[in-house]
């Protein structure tokens, strides 16, 4: 009894002097931010938080004294506060977005980290831009930033890829949701993915594979969808059209309520497009919703689906001759699945982790069953593919105090498909169809540290991928950053930066294989991964407050076992084909990123990037069946331009605002691969796009908006052979009503 009282007399004056305490962060418009990481820490306890979809945590019985909080949530820069506990009110933490290269952001590191201490080249597309420029898809979105050469085979619906720093269109690892959504081999299709209800989009330059694994050997892209966060339920709808019988129209009702946050939303765009079979028609369908199952569990399921068709016109038109008339009987189809299931948890102490659970189906059919004996060799076909992605991610993160913190994760992915390719088809019936199926089954687990010092930031980072196509492979990462000079009011500092990091890409399933069809392709289960040693270095140099930022860098990166395509005669005298590890090539180059927020409202993003390329070997393909001109040794890579520009300049004010972009990209070596069937075409011109958008308004309930596209009609390719669409215009009004 005497032990029990004892032990109760040193309980009681702990648990007095214990308090509570709520911080609720917000955005410069006193606008909740939710899924923010809000750490505490003291002289003897640390303690992680997510904030929940009204932008609050609460952190229980703490000893009263001195604290730190640190808040870091993506898109906005760092906010540190001190406080004294107990206090009497809810503590709230106002973000800021005035530091360009102080903004958080994720893709860089897979956590939380400010762009410049992650030293990565990281551009943000926040949803407020979105909403300005209004962009129908994926690829309009990431135009006109700073690296990104997007190349659309021809107009809206047409096969558009990402090359970024000089790397292959299947060297980007693109993200929805946390999910994983490229093609097994790394090709994705930018131009068919809707942006609607996209809270933010991140783009990381450079190789990232020690985090992500395969195809992130060139860049990162992701893209999340917003959450609910008002307590009174948001309607938001809308439509707009314009010339080519554009049509589009969405809604979307969102909202937080109790432990649950929503955000259901649906979205149709149509177009007939310019000139003969450039029809293009999209719809999305999706759902985010989230649950706080308690302060330290978060718990959230998001499904996005899409079903798009499009015309195509093929080549026809090179650099201002049309050479040949266009198809007007191709078409393609895509159908695309993303589900994914989250969990958060946060603690014990430091600690949070997340385990997620995804799948991503992929259907993609092309076909031309009637062709046009004008146009050469132009037969009929059909070709089927069909890819599923199911996995599974779970990641740890422990920040005991604010100058260091540890990540570790595994992923496992089953990877399973078909493709086949059949010529000379007069109908599609899938039942008949010989698929060549494969199956992957991969894992990935890594580990990585960052640590502050002082003036100097360290990450270093390691990946073992297991793939059961090549194998085992280790791929590193580091990065060193130095604040070499802190800096006055008008140079705000200047900060140096390194790194180091290698890139892997596994086959596609046809490379691996093989396919079937009138054409097949052999099996080739020896082919190693794709690779690339990748170094960067620059610095960082900030103006007036950090209100501006200017970095300047250069890239080198050796591309090897590059896979190619051979066809050859086997045994007995059948000429087949097959892949086979052929190439190694070069890409380097400079970087020049300025950003700035000229006043309160008003931003500005301009880049320039020079590239070099060189193909440094090559197989037996390019030097006797492809034509050495083209892709012999000591030739530049194809479709990569020496001089790319981007610049947009955003407006948002209360009541009116608007954009202004541009894109300047240099002449660049292309292919017609037409041989001689028309005078040779081997390069492709340079051009220049301009894009202007602006909204009104009208009431706290109806915005007019209006979105005007190659203001200049400016013919041109971005693939040799397929002309981009001239000038185009939407208007429309958006309508709002509950929330707060």
């Amino acid at each position: 009894m005497r032990r029990l009282l004892f032990f109760c007399c040193l309980i009681f004056p702990a648990a007095l002097f214990a308090s509570d305490l709520t911080i609720r962060v917000v955005d410069p418009d006193q606008r909740p931010v939710g899924n923010a990481k809000v750490a505490l820490y003291s002289e003897k306890t640390s303690a992680v938080l997510s904030t929940s979809a009204e932008g609050s945590v609460k952190f229980a019985n703490l000893a009263d004294g001195s604290y730190r909080v640190q808040v870091l949530a993506p898109g906005f820069s760092e906010a540190t506060q001190s406080l004294q506990l107990p206090v009497s009110d809810v503590t709230t933490v106002a973000l800021s977005v005035q530091q360009p290269s102080e903004k958080v952001v994720v893709s860089a590191t897979s956590t939380p980290v400010s762009e410049a201490e992650s030293g990565a080249s990281v551009s943000v597309i926040t949803q407020r831009t979105l909403e300005i420029t209004n962009p129908t898809d994926l690829a309009d979105a990431l135009r006109f930033a700073p690296g990104m050469m997007l190349r659309t085979n021809g107009q809206r619906g047409g096969l558009t890829v990402l090359s970024v720093h000089g790397g292959n269109s299947n060297y980007n690892r693109v993200m929805v949701d946390g999910v994983y959504v490229n093609e097994p081999g790394g090709l994705f299709d930018f131009g068919v993915v809707p942006v609607d209800q996209v809270e933010r989009v991140e783009v990381v330059r450079g190789s990232e594979s020690a985090v992500y694994g395969s195809d992130a050997m060139s860049s990162v892209v992701q893209m999340w969808t917003a959450n609910g966060t008002t307590p009174k339920p948001e309607f938001r709808f809308g439509a707009d059209g314009g010339n080519f019988n554009a049509a589009h129209g969405y809604g979307s009702i969102a909202g937080a309520w109790r432990l649950f946050d929503y955000n259901l939303f649906g979205d149709q765009f149509n177009t007939n497009g310019q000139g003969a079979n450039n029809r293009y028609s999209n719809t999305l369908e999706g759902a985010n919703i989230g649950a706080q199952i308690s302060p330290r569990v978060q718990l959230r399921l998001r499904l996005r689906h899409t079903n798009s068709f499009a015309g195509v016109s093929g080549e026809w038109w090179f650099n201002g001759a049309g050479e040949l008339p266009p198809n007007t009987a191709e078409f393609a189809r895509q159908n695309n699945l993303i589900a994914d299931l989250s969990l958060t948890i946060a603690g014990p102490g430091a600690w949070q982790h997340s385990i997620s659970g995804y799948e991503y189906r992929h259907v993609r059919y092309n076909a031309d069953y009637s062709p046009n004996p004008v146009r050469y060799n132009d037969s009929a076909y059909d070709e089927y593919a069909q890819y599923n992605r199911v996995g599974i991610n779970w990641q740890s993160d422990y920040a005991p105090r604010t100058w260091t913190r540890t990540t570790f994760g595994y992923n496992y992915v089953d990877e399973h498909g078909a493709d086949n390719s059949d010529y000379f088809a007069t109908a599609f019936f899938p039942a008949t169809l010989i698929l060549t199926p494969g199956l992957r089954r991969n894992h990935g687990v890594f580990g990585q540290e960052m640590l502050l010092w002082k003036r100097l930031s360290l990450l270093a980072g390691v990946r073992y991928e297991h793939n059961e196509s090549f194998g085992g492979k280790t791929v590193p990462r580091a990065t060193l950053t130095y604040l070499a000079w802190r800096g006055n009011d008008w140079f705000s500092g200047t900060r140096l930066r390194a790194a180091y990091s290698a890139g892997i890409v596994e086959p596609s399933f046809a490379e691996s294989y093989g396919s079937g069809g009138s054409f097949p392709v052999l099996p080739n289960p020896n082919l190693r991964p794709e690779q690339a040693r990748t170094l960067e270095a620059g610095f960082v140099q900030g103006f007036d407050h950090d209100r501006y930022s200017l970095f300047a860098g250069y890239f080198n990166s050796i591309f090897r076992d590059q896979i190619e395509f051979e066809s050859f005669q086997d045994a007995s005298g059948n000429f087949v084909s097959q892949y086979f590890n052929l190439n190694k090539s070069l890409a380097h180059g400079a970087e020049v990123v300025l950003q700035g927020r000229v006043a309160k409202n008003v931003s500005l993003t301009a880049g320039y990037t020079y590239t070099a390329t060189q193909i440094l070997e090559v197989g037996s393909c390019d030097a006797q069946n492809c034509g050495s001109t083209t892709f012999g040794a000591g030739m530049p890579l194809l479709r990569v331009p020496k001089q790319l520009g981007n610049f947009t300049a955003t407006y948002s004010g209360r009541r009116w605002g608007g954009s202004l972009a541009g894109v300047a990209v240099g002449r660049r070596p292309d292919s017609d691969f037409l041989f001689g069937e028309v005078p040779p075409v081997n390069y492709a011109a340079g051009y220049a796009r301009f894009d202007a958008s602006g909204y009104y308004t009208i009431d706290r309930h109806v915005t007019a908006y209006v979105n005007l596209e190659n203001l200049l009609n400016h013919y041109y390719n971005e693939v040799v052979g397929y002309p981009a669409l001239g000038f185009n215009f939407r208007a429309g009004l958006r309508f709002r009503f509950g929330g707060e």
